[in-house]
């Protein structure tokens, strides 16, 4: 009888089913791009394919496994760099610009158990950190002026946004990879014209400002200069006195008769000299 029953197709059939279900809830495949947490009357017992700084594909310890059938439940999570968007948000920046950013993190589950227990799932941990990333992200610009946004300045801003929303994420099992502002506007209308208007002002007023440093700092060195000159002259005169009143003449005519290339001067009149003039004294030669 009861070969008969085990030569009956439909017990072959339930047989071959049930052998199916208990593979099914013995074995199982992780692959690459995810951590399993092994949960065991509701405790996590060990996590599989945990991420690893530096690990090697093929060694990370994804691939068959099993676990105690019907008993052992296993929770899934990605192993792989998560994104986290910040859309329109809205800062003041120090220079009383309001400018609408928008931003993106990227994060990384470290601690599979430890995310489970504190925020349930991948999204939930995205819900947890987004509030803390736009107050993060405000309080950072909020001591910035807009136009370091558009300079080089930025990555050390972003850096900072990332360091503090790093020691929130970590409550969570979580690291945080990057952190980007991916535009950043000033709003349409009045406040943008306005916002223009200023900086085009601020702008201005630098100009002025670099403008008179730069006319003070050559006044500075003019004066400097002539009061060098004047310190040679006055060396040459108590050394030569001939030869600082030739030198001195020499400077009057290159200056008088347009000796030097300057272009004479609009209105300038002709001087007609007679020959003997005390001008000209130097012209005569040393022996007259």
């Amino acid at each position: 009888m009861n070969g008969l029953s085990l030569r009956n197709p439909v017990v072959l059939g339930v047989i071959a089913l049930l052998a199916v279900i208990l593979a099914a809830a013995t074995f199982a495949i992780v692959p690459e791009t995810k951590q399993a947490v092994v949960y065991r009357l509701q405790q996590p017992i060990r996590v599989i394919n945990r991420y690893q700084p530096g690990q090697e594909l093929g060694q990370t310890g994804a691939g068959l496994i099993m676990r105690l059938p019907f008993v052992d439940r296993i929770v899934w999570v990605e192993k792989r760099v998560l994104d986290l968007d910040l859309e329109n948000t809205q800062v003041l920046s120090t220079d009383q610009l309001r400018v609408n950013v928008d931003a993106f993190a990227r994060f990384r589950v470290v601690d599979p158990r430890l995310m489970l227990a504190t925020a349930g799932s991948e999204d939930g941990v995205a819900n947890q950190l987004r509030p803390i990333f736009g107050s993060a992200l405000r309080n950072e610009l909020g001591k910035r002026r807009f136009v370091e946004l558009l300079s080089p300045e930025r990555g050390r801003v972003m850096d900072a946004i990332q360091d503090g929303l790093q020691r929130v994420a970590q409550q969570y099992g979580v690291q945080i990879v990057d952190v980007r502002i991916k535009e950043a506007d000033l709003p349409q209308g009045t406040p943008l014209q306005s916002a223009l208007r200023r900086m085009q002002s601020a702008r201005q007023q630098e100009a002025i400002t670099i403008a008179a440093e730069g006319q003070k700092q050559a006044q500075i060195v003019r004066a400097e200069a002539d009061a060098e000159a004047a310190r040679i002259y006055a060396g040459a005169f108590g050394k030569d006195a001939d030869f600082y009143d030739f030198y001195r003449a020499m400077q009057s005519y290159r200056r008088t008769f347009g000796a030097d290339g300057r272009p004479a001067p609009e209105g300038s009149t002709s001087i007609i000299m007679s020959p003997n003039n005390s001008y000209l004294r130097e012209f005569e030669g040393r022996g007259r």
